[in-house]
């Protein structure tokens, strides 16, 4: 029963069993009385209601957190795992990354070793036209044209197999060197030089006379060497000087250190 109800039946009770009269005052302080505690009865029910709501929200605010939470607790679980295979994965890829950077780091050690003794070795004709540098993890042994053929020729002289002679010394001690021989010309037209139709051909016919020298007098394994004429479409200087075209006028003999050890581990070490 509501403290309303209640406080009406004991009023009424109290009207019964009372036979005196009351006095205007004494009906006046009881009447008094009365609204006070209907007032306070009123704002109890006020208050219950309100606290009746408030519990209600809360119990779905609980129950949107609970399912949030649940929720996250089932992200953090895939995502936990999703983290260690990623970690595993990471920790994979920076062992290959330290792999061959150890092995790249071993090549161009390789490679600026075999470059000092390249320079040692054809000290004397460096004043002639002969060069020695390294580009991309490579040797580059330029000799312009004039240091290995007359004008217009495709036959070596004698200077020239000199320089090619010094070479094969420091080759045929570095096996796991391979050759690429590149012939270039300047872009000037080729003229008088019989069944040579174009610049083209001689950096193509000057290159293999190179290769079968080193082959076929220095005794290089000809499985090492690449012959190719590369004409006058990669010029040092696209100036139009008489100092251009000369520096353009070349043989480049390109030195690579064998990267099977890389090469395998590219292809066998493969990171999905």
């Amino acid at each position: 029963m509501s403290f309303k109800y209640l406080l009406i039946a004991l009023l009424a009770g109290l009207s019964m069993s009372s036979c005196k009269v009351m006095s205007t005052k004494s009906y006046k302080a009881l009447i008094a009385g009365r609204d006070s505690l209907q007032a306070r009865a009123n704002t109890l029910e006020e208050e219950r209601a309100k606290l009746q709501g408030d519990t209600a929200r809360l119990y779905r605010e609980m129950s949107d957190l609970q399912r949030e939470y649940n929720g996250l607790s089932r992200d953090m679980t895939r995502n936990s795992g999703q983290l260690t295979r990623l970690s595993a994965d990471l920790q994979k890829r920076e062992a290959r990354l330290r792999e061959v950077e150890e092995i790249l780091r071993k090549r161009d050690e390789a490679t600026n070793a075999l470059k000092n003794k390249l320079q040692q070795a054809l000290l004397g004709f460096q004043q002639s036209g002969l060069s020695v540098d390294v580009r991309n993890g490579k040797v580059y042994v330029s000799l312009t044209d004039k240091l290995l053929f007359p004008s217009g020729s495709i036959v070596i002289d004698e200077k020239g197999k000199q320089a090619l002679k010094q070479l094969a010394v420091v080759l045929n001690r570095e096996p796991n060197i391979d050759l690429s021989v590149e012939g270039h010309t300047d872009n000037q037209k080729v003229n008088n030089l019989g069944q040579i139709k174009d610049n083209w051909d001689l950096s193509v016919l000057r290159a293999t006379s190179v290769s079968r020298y080193l082959t076929e007098v220095e005794k290089i394994d000809a499985r090492r060497i690449t012959a190719t004429g590369k004409g006058e479409f990669q010029p040092l200087d696209v100036a139009n000087t008489p100092e251009a075209r000369a520096r353009n006028r070349r043989i480049e003999i390109v030195l690579t250190p064998k990267l099977d050890e890389l090469y395998n581990l590219i292809g066998t070490q493969k990171v999905k």
